[in-house]
Order: structure tokens, then sequence, then C-alpha cells
């Protein structure tokens, strides 16, 4: 093994550093982009030819090629079949119906905490004959450290409210977002959440109408104003919302306890239970019984999904378990997430040297990686156990996720397998692309510059392409 990584290692570090193809450079020159902004590691798995680079050893900004990182190291460390599991208990067992303390609404990391997943463990809970709760809701998030990284931290961007910005917890209940449905009308914006949840109050009338398309109707939506009513809150939206359309979109605007807290009261009166006063947020109790479980996906399943779209807060929420399995006593999560995948790299023979860690998404202006080590974690993967797993979770070039509509007529549709990545000033391409002969590639693309995500993707793509015709 040790013998095959240094073979790998010297043809890394032997790599030819080129002049950029003539397509690609051409599609730099139409861009108006450098050839300095593109960094690149392209060679046959086999090492058949010399590595092709360019910048193979700048720490770069990878955007969600990141989330390569994540998958791999996850996938190796926590297992195809590792679950994030969601538990109702109790201090003591329910007696004649009654539980005498509150109800333990405990997070265990899980994807999967819908509504109707709640909806699914109260059900237990009521069937299984318990009809009073006398003790009120504490709400356990105690499986990261600390339990709630989005309090205090500065928004990525000037949405936060959307679903890609969430900072997800132990809990991720319906990945802290509700529903909010709006319809245009003759005279305004009318607008409600779904589900109705009593306390919250929705107040449209701000908005103003807009000749925009439908599908763009979040251009000019701005941040709605919070603000404390009794025990719940009344929302008041602003902005423009597009002239005709009816739209319902998934936003993170009310207070993620107060929601959870508010979720759980309301189903558990409709199965016909009672509960009394006093919601909280603590550990549970040493010894509580478990009285009902819900279990999440199996990693492999979830990551397909999580890949496909390049969802920043279930990788996030992968990351986080990674640290949460490894972490020493008072250890923050992120800190043993960081030391998992720097021993990961270091297992694999792979220099971490400029490596920048952050929350494992790419959703990060810190993290950085270099395309020489984005290509020895693609090297070390493929040759892994969990190949497969791994492979079937990339975009197909043409086909699906985030490459649907793009490579979709050339040598490489349907048949590339590549992670995407965005941010504003960086676009990134990662993963395999085929020959002309269909021998495979280790093709990591990462391009850096203030105008990356308007004008990059078409130089990514015409490597691709570059690569994909190589005979």
């Amino acid at each position: 093994m040790r013998v095959w990584w240094l073979a790998a290692a010297l043809l890394l570090s032997g790599c030819a550093t080129t002049s950029v193809p003539d397509p690609v450079q051409a599609a730099l020159a139409k861009a108006g982009l450098p050839a300095q902004s593109l960094g690149y590691v392209l060679q046959p798995l086999d090492g058949s030819r010399m590595a092709l680079s360019r910048r193979a050893d700048d720490p770069m900004s990878p955007g969600s090629t990141m989330k390569l990182v994540t998958a791999t190291v996850a996938l190796d460390k926590l297992g195809i079949n590792h679950r994030g599991r969601t538990e109702l208990l109790a201090a003591a067992p329910p007696v004649d119906g009654v539980l005498q303390g509150p109800l333990i609404l405990r997070g265990g990391a899980d994807p999967d905490l819908d509504w109707p997943a709640l909806w699914w463990l109260l059900r237990q809970l009521r069937e299984s004959g318990v009809r009073e709760i006398r003790g009120g809701l504490v709400i356990d998030r105690t499986l990261f450290n600390p339990t709630r990284f989005d309090v205090g931290l500065p928004p990525f961007d000037d949405a936060p409210e959307f679903g890609y910005n969430v900072i997800p917890d132990a809990l991720h209940l319906n990945g802290s977002l509700l529903d909010f449905e709006l319809q245009a009308t003759a005279p305004g914006v009318v607008a409600r959440t779904l589900p109705a949840l009593p306390g919250l109050n929705v107040d449209a009338r701000a908005m103003t109408l807009s000749t925009r398309l439908c599908k763009d109707w979040d251009e000019d939506w701005k941040r709605a104003a919070v603000q404390p009513a009794g025990d719940g809150w009344t929302l008041t939206l602003q902005g423009a919302f597009p002239a005709g359309c009816h739209q319902r979109a998934p936003l993170q605007i009310v207070d993620r306890q107060w929601l959870a807290t508010r979720m759980v009261r309301q189903l558990w009166t409709e199965l016909g239970g009672t509960m009394g006063p006093g919601d909280v947020e603590a550990a549970a109790p040493p010894g509580a019984v478990v009285l009902a479980t819900h279990r999440g996906r199996p990693l492999a399943e979830v990551l397909r999904g999580v890949m496909k779209s390049s969802d920043n807060a279930l990788t996030r929420l992968i990351y986080l378990q990674l640290g949460a399995q490894a972490a020493q006593p008072s250890e923050p999560t992120l800190q043993a997430a960081e030391r998992v995948v720097r021993g990961w790299f270091a297992g694999h023979g792979l220099d971490d040297r400029g490596l920048v860690l952050d929350n494992g998404s790419g959703l990060s202006r810190s993290e950085r990686i270099s395309p020489a080590q984005l290509a020895g974690l693609l090297r070390a993967a493929h040759s892994g156990a969990q190949q497969p797993e791994l492979l079937a979770t990339l975009p197909v070039a043409g086909l699906d996720g985030t490459l649907s509509r793009r490579l979709k007529d050339g040598p490489a549709t349907g048949k590339a397998r590549l992670k995407t990545g965005t941010l504003r000033d960086a676009v990134g391409l990662a993963g395999f692309v085929p020959d002309a002969n269909g021998k495979p590639w280790v093709f990591v693309a990462l391009l850096n510059h203030p105008e990356a995500a308007a004008k990059g993707r078409p130089v990514l793509d015409a490597l691709v392409e570059w690569v994909a015709r190589q005979p």
C-alpha cells in the first residue's frame, strides 16, 4: 500500500506544468479572465501519462468541490450505513399514561427529521398509551459542542433566511425551515405559513408587485422584519413579488427553538395528548429512558442527494458528525472534525499543508485546498472500498444534479462525474472524466477570480471536453 502511494506521489510531484490547452485558452479569452486564475491537475487514473497541472500546489478557494473532502472522509470514517437518529425520552417511564416530568426531544443529527417524521415519533408515543405530559418539553441538542453554532455567527451573505444558508444543529428539525406560501393578488401580496401555527402572524402588506418572471421571484426579496408578539411572533415581509405569481418557499425566518416547541405541542394536541407548561433547551438526564425513535437513511443514501444538489446544510451536518464521533470531552465539535480530516489525509500519505477547513461544505470565504490535494483525495477515494458509493453521488455531465444544464452536448455528456462548486469569486469542477478511449482521468479544476461565478463556468467546461477528447 505504501509503495503504491509513493509511486502516486512521485507522479504528482513530477507533473508537467503545461501551457493551457488551446480550447481552454480561447474560453479564457472570451470570458476576459487571466490564465493565472485557473488551477488544475489532470491525469489518467492508471498513471499512464504524466499529470498535467497548473497552480497544482496553490491553496485555492474550492466552493462546493470541498464537499468531496467531507463525503470521502465520512464514507470512510462513519461508514456507508451510518444513520442519524432522533429520540423521545423521559427521566422515568410513564405510569398509567402519564409522564410526571418533561418529554425530552433529543437530536442525533437526523437528516430526515421533517414534519411527518416528528408526527410519527409523537404518534408512537401516543399509541404506547401516553396521554399526558406534565413537565413540558426539553430539547436536547448536546450531540454537538456548542449546541447552537448559528447563535452570534455573522451571516454568510445578505440572504440568511434561504435554505442554503442554514447552519445546522443536532436536532435539524425540518432543516430549521418553515414553508411560506406567497400569492400575488390584485391589491397586493398575501402570505401564510404551511403549516399554520398559533402565535405566528405573517404580514405581507408592505410587499409590492413587480414585473419579473415568477422564476425570479426572489430577486427583489428583502429580509423580513421579525418582532415578538406575546408568546409568538409577527413577521413583516418586505420587498417585491412578481404579479400573477404563486410561490411556496422554505425559509429560515422563525426562531428554531420556538418553531420546534410549537410544532411538538401542536402535533401532540392534534393526537389527543396534553402537555404542561415549561419548555427549555437542556441535556437529557443520565439514565433517561427512550420512548420512541426515528432513524434517518444510511449515509450513502443521504450523500447521493447531498452531492447531486450540493446541499450545504446537510454537508455541514455530516461534517459535524465526523467531529461528534471523535470528540474528546469538552472538545469543540468543529475542532474534532478538522482533526479527523487531517488524520485521514495523513493516513493516506497526503500533504495537508495549506489546507484550510471551516465547515466542510465549501460555503465559506476561508476554506482552501490545492488542486493537487483534491486530486490526491480523489485517487485515494477511487482506490478505496467506498468507491462505488462516492461515484454514485457525483452529478453526471448533462444529465442530473448541478450538471443537468451543463456539458449537455459533447464528448463528456453522460460520462463525466463531477462535483461542482460556485461562490461569487470561485468556481470549480472535480471528479472523474473518461477520455476518448473510456480511460478515467482524475480531474480537478479551480478558478478563482472576482468574476468567476459570472464568467468562469465555460472555461471549466472547455477543460472537461478537452480531456474527454484525448486519445
